[in-house]
């Protein structure tokens, strides 16, 4: 029983822990009922010249995988409300 309650608890831990490391940014977006919508996102930054490959959402912010206007492969957070760049632990 002792081992099985050990299983559960590590199993749960890697879990949470896979589940917060996913992203490299937060955002503190607030209700996703005042976000604007992905493809918004998606049209504005084609309008800059970027190929955008993915959208998703990621720690609360839009998390875009693309190809910038000098074709260097970009992953990129926005805020969902207001699209405002998003600063990354590697930044």
């Amino acid at each position: 029983m002792k081992l099985l309650t050990a299983m559960s608890l590590t199993v749960a831990l890697l879990a949470t822990g896979t589940a917060n490391a996913t992203g490299l940014a937060t955002c503190d977006s607030g209700d996703p009922a005042n976000w604007k919508p992905k493809e918004t996102l998606q049209a504005e930054l084609e309008a800059k010249g970027w190929q955008v490959r993915r959208i998703k959402v990621d720690g609360g912010c839009y998390e875009v995988y693309a190809v910038d206007e000098s074709g260097k492969r970009v992953e990129a957070y926005f805020d969902p409300r207001d699209f405002a760049p998003v600063a990354t632990e590697e930044d």
